[in-house]
């Protein structure tokens, strides 16, 4: 059979199908990625100002209201301490009044910390009026007349006014600041939503690039080559994207075709195959038909030759007649030999299960004549069931013991015939005897056709038996070989496999 010549590799897809399986999830990743990004600046942008607007609501505003509220009370302290002191002069007023002035004060450093601007101005230059004209002085002991009594009603009402409009500017301040407050918490929220759509959004991409890129395409070329192996060979495998699975249905498919080739190239060779063995069975029926007749014709005329002209002929004519029908015999016995070689799983082949003993039984009949002449001791132990032809493993074993009888030395025969489970968990059978012995060199020459080691004068025979011993094992599945590494002296050993009755 010819070498099969390479397939020319796929074409490549084209379009969206070049790209791989990797290109499309790091494009699905680069463009998540920039969504996320810009979604968390956004988002992040947002709650940065929620955070600016919380801190001025916090840190600016409510402490700017607590501490004007506390300038109020410093400064109501003042002129009630004042205007008690006018009346009584308690000193103990005094005491109240100067503590006042030191709350005034730092009230005042905590309101220009927070919000400075001209309204805290307004206050404290409204403040050191009335201190000037009014507060110092009473507490320095200038008794109350109607007179700075009105004073007292002019300037700390100037006071009062001042610190009103700081308590307006700081409540529009405050409302200004929640309603910004509350604007970014809404943004914060909708930023935090897009963010989790943007998130769903590549959840979804992403399934959509495994569902049409990975397993939309997975499952088209399972269901191809489905098709294919249910036996539609003729079907062809396609698909176009990703560039991983398109490059694979593309070896898959040239593997498809040239399996298809190599198939019908085999149909071929089936039906030449059919029609060799047609011949070759013709050939069989012609050879044990038409050519043995005339051989039997050339020894029985040669030998009625003999018989009636025999006293008229010298010793080498009757010589030349012996070998005329010496080769005739041979020559039959090689045809007939030819034959069992070509009938070995062909006709009456069939295997069944049975026992080895009978097959073994047989050969040892067919060899009794032999066995008796010259006195050979044949055994053989316990053999399993195997699964073969009869007639077949009967010629096995009757070439084989035969060999064994036949090769022999100066001592009479022996030969065991032994059966045992192999490693792989075959029937090994074993052929052992005491003969003349096979050199290593010859261990695989000898189960060749036609191989002889001894001359036709020596030891007769055609140099097929073993050949056909060879072809007979492994038609049943088995192999057959020389082992001369056991044992001790001269002979030969012999081992084959056979499968047993259970054994596929």
């Amino acid at each position: 059979m010819s070498a099969l010549r390479p397939l020319p590799a796929p074409k490549p897809p084209t379009g969206y199908g070049r790209l791989p399986i990797g290109r499309w999830f790091l494009f699905a990743g680069v463009v998540g990625l920039l969504v996320l990004l810009a979604g968390a600046a956004v988002t992040m942008g947002t709650l940065s100002q929620l955070s600016d607007a919380r801190r001025t609501v916090i840190e600016v505003v409510d402490p700017a209201t607590l501490a004007t509220l506390d300038l109020s009370v410093a400064l109501s302290a003042q002129e009630g301490a004042a205007r008690s002191f006018g009346l009584t002069t308690d000193p103990q007023y005094v005491a109240v009044y100067r503590q006042a002035r030191a709350d005034e004060d730092e009230a005042v450093r905590r309101i220009n910390r927070l919000v400075p601007g001209p309204r805290l101005d307004a206050i404290t230059k409204a403040a050191a009026a009335w201190r000037a004209q009014y507060g110092e002085p009473v507490i320095e002991g200038t008794p109350l007349t109607r007179e700075n009594a009105g004073v007292n009603s002019v300037r700390f009402g100037e006071v009062r006014a001042a610190i009103s409009a700081q308590r307006t500017y700081l409540e529009n301040l405050h409302a200004t600041s929640s309603a910004r407050l509350n604007d970014r918490a809404r943004s914060s929220t909708f930023a935090f939503g897009v963010l989790a759509a943007v998130l769903v959004a590549l959840l979804v991409l992403i399934g959509f690039i495994v569902r049409h890129v990975v397993l939309r395409p997975v499952a088209d070329l399972t269901a191809q080559v489905r098709a294919v192996a249910h036996g539609d060979f003729e079907h062809p495998l396609r698909i176009d994207r990703p560039a991983e699975l398109a490059e694979l249905a593309g070896h898959i498919d040239a593997m498809r075709r040239r399996i298809l080739a190599q198939w019908r190239r085999s149909d071929e060779q089936a039906e030449e195959l059919r029609r060799s063995n047609g011949e070759l069975e013709q050939f069989a029926y012609v050879a044990s038909h038409d050519l043995q007749e005339p051989l039997r014709k050339v020894a029985s005329f040669t030998q009625m030759l003999e018989q009636r002209y025999g006293d008229q002929l010298d010793d080498r004519a009757k010589q030349y007649i012996a070998f005329a029908v010496d080769g005739a015999k041979r020559m039959q016995l090689l045809i007939n030999d030819l034959l069992d070689f070509s009938r070995v799983g062909r006709i009456g082949g069939e295997k069944v299960p049975l026992d080895a003993g009978l097959p073994m039984a047989d050969a040892v009949a067919n060899l009794a004549t032999q066995i008796e002449e010259t006195g050979a001791e044949v055994t053989c132990g316990p053999l399993p069931e195997v699964t073969g032809n009869r007639s077949q493993l009967a010629q096995l074993f009757q070439n084989l013991v035969g060999n064994a009888v036949k090769f022999r030395g100066d001592e009479p025969p022996v030969v065991r015939v032994e059966a045992r489970r192999d490693a792989e968990g075959m029937w090994e059978f074993s052929c052992a005897d005491n003969g003349i012995g096979i050199e290593d060199k010859y261990a695989e020459r000898i189960f060749l056709i036609f191989q002889r080691l001894h001359t036709r004068d020596r030891y007769p025979g055609t140099g097929i038996g073993l050949a056909l011993c060879k072809k007979i094992v492994e038609y049943h599945g088995g192999r057959i070989w020389l082992d001369n590494h056991e044992g001790q002296g001269r002979g030969t050993t012999v081992r084959w496999t056979l499968p047993g009755r259970s054994d596929p």
